[in-house]
C-alpha cells in the first residue's frame, strides 16, 4: 500500500525558507473516495480565494463548487480530458474556476484567487491538483456560462487517499521526485 501521509517527505527542496504551506504543497492524483469535506472548511478555503488581490478590485474570479455525488459534479468530471478522469472522481470537491470580464488581466486575477485558495486548503489539512486539461466549451455549455465567463481551469480538492488506487502510470507520477527550475533559470533579469 502507498499511502503517502507523510507529507514532510515531499517537502520542497528549497535554496531558501519559504513558509511550510507552499513548501508542502504538491498535486496529487491520489484521494481519498470517502473523505467529506466540511461545509466550514470548504467555506473557509473559498474566503482565501475571495480575498485574493484583485486589479482595480474588479474581483473577476468565479466558481462553480461541486461536491462528490452532486450532478454539478458529473458534469465538471465528465468534461475532464485524457487520463484527470481515471482519479479525479475521487476527489472531495471539484471547482470549476471562471474569468468574468473581458478586462486584460482577468484570468491573471483568477490565477491569484485560486492560488490564495491552493495554499488555504494546504493549510487547512486538504491537497489540491490544478487542471488546464478540461474541456472548456463543453463546461460553458453544461453550465450556462454568460458572455464573458470563461472556464479557465478545475480545481480537484480533497483529503489525500491511497496511491495503490492509481494505474501504474499515475502510481509513477504521484511517487516521483519534486523538481523546479532552478532560481537562475527562472529569473530573466535580476539586477
Amino acid at each position: 500500500m502507498t499511502l503517502i501521509t507523510d507529507t514532510h517527505s515531499r517537502s520542497a527542496d528549497t535554496t531558501s525558507p519559504i513558509l511550510p504551506a507552499l513548501a508542502a504543497r504538491w498535486s496529487p492524483r491520489g484521494f481519498d473516495p470517502t473523505a467529506v469535506i466540511d461545509e466550514d472548511t470548504l467555506t473557509t478555503v473559498l474566503e482565501a480565494a475571495r480575498w485574493a488581490p484583485s486589479g482595480n478590485n474588479n474581483q473577476p474570479a468565479r466558481f462553480i463548487v461541486a461536491r462528490r455525488g452532486s450532478e454539478s459534479f458529473r458534469k465538471i468530471h465528465s468534461h475532464l480530458m485524457g487520463f484527470n478522469q481515471a482519479w479525479a472522481d475521487k476527489a472531495s470537491v471539484l471547482i470549476l474556476n471562471i474569468a468574468e470580464g473581458d478586462n486584460p488581466w482577468a484570468q491573471y486575477d483568477l490565477g491569484q484567487a485560486v492560488a490564495h485558495l491552493t495554499i488555504q486548503a494546504q493549510h487547512e489539512g486538504l491537497f489540491t491538483h490544478q487542471l488546464g486539461g478540461i474541456d472548456r466549451k463543453g463546461l460553458a455549455d453544461a453550465f450556462h456560462l454568460k458572455a464573458g465567463q470563461d472556464a479557465v481551469t478545475v480545481t480537484v480538492l480533497g483529503v489525500l487517499g491511497d496511491a495503490d488506487s492509481l494505474s501504474p502510470e499515475l502510481l509513477e507520477r504521484e511517487i516521483a521526485p519534486r523538481t523546479r527550475k532552478p532560481l537562475s533559470e527562472v529569473l530573466l533579469v535580476n539586477d
